[in-house]
């Protein structure tokens, strides 16, 4: 297992791929990305079990979906640094006939990737199925998912936690991603979500709260607790309060960073706030 140290130096570097690759094509979702940047390098270096190699059905590990696929850039660089493709392919992103398109797709065969995601609301609902499968399989493994708060507006999410409950998928370990922002502007705004706990509550699931959700040990915390409650009966969520943009001060705790890239002069900030811990692709 990695530690603290070893971790938020890698978080740093993904935080530098991130920037870079959304500013060379002028395209992408910096926002999200930055702010899921502690919790997937966690996810990936410390928590999940993970075979050798790569295979879609994922029996005998645990596997991870990303139902909130903007984020893509967060999702490739920690791929790519835990050994799924070349770190060099980052260079691709969002290039025509690239592996790494702006949403993940399946039919390139990108290993890590086990559903396209793009379309929000939809995630979850994938995610379910698989754990449900691994049941059938007689796989003792977890399924984990990601989901915006955002798109907790979407009702197919709604549907699912219901299921999940309903069908005991306690294998289950869902985490949204509570920044509190979505493209049009903060979710309280746009379309309250009011008090998310109790309503996954309401709906039978257990729920534990990650307040300090950029931070490397916290996340570490909850998502060990997680696994320690699994198979108790009920699926599990874990309420992730992140920053927008974190790591990077002019694109915190606002929406504007949500889909736009940074120019030559905020990228050259950016990195700077940065600094290279591993090496730059």
């Amino acid at each position: 297992m990695a530690t603290t140290t070893q971790l938020e130096a890698l978080t740093t570097q993904v935080r530098r791929d991130i920037l870079r690759m959304v500013h060379k094509v002028n395209s992408g979702h910096p926002g999200g990305s930055l702010g899921c940047a502690e919790f997937f390098v966690t996810l990936y270096q410390d928590i999940m079990d993970r075979k050798d190699g790569f295979d879609m059905d994922g029996l005998g590990e645990d596997v991870f979906f990303l139902s909130n696929g903007h984020i893509s850039p967060v999702f490739y660089s920690v791929l790519a640094r835990s050994g799924y493709f070349p770190v060099e392919e980052l260079n691709t992103f969002r290039l025509l006939n690239s592996r790494l398109q702006g949403h993940p797709t399946t039919h390139e065969g990108l290993p890590g990737v086990r559903m396209a995601s793009g379309s929000l609301g939809q995630g979850l609902s994938v995610a379910i199925g698989a754990a449900q499968s691994k049941k059938l399989n007689g796989c003792g493994h977890t399924v984990f998912a990601l989901m915006g708060d955002g798109e907790l507006q979407e009702g197919q999410n709604w549907e699912a936690i219901m299921y999940a409950a309903a069908n005991n998928v306690d294998n289950l370990i869902a985490t949204v991603d509570l920044n509190g922002q979505q493209i049009d502007g903060s979710t309280d705004d746009v379309m309250s979500l009011g008090n998310v706990r109790a309503k996954f509550e309401a709906f039978g699931w257990i729920v534990l709260d990650v307040e300090k959700g950029n931070d490397i040990d916290s996340i570490k915390g909850g998502l060990k607790e997680a696994k320690a409650k699994a198979g108790n009966g009920k699926p599990i969520v874990i309420l992730l309060k992140t920053v927008m943009g974190n790591g990077v001060d002019f694109m915190m705790h606002t929406h504007a960073w949500h889909g736009k890239a940074p120019n030559d002069e905020q990228l050259a900030e950016g990195l700077r706030q940065n600094p290279e811990t591993l090496s730059d692709y």
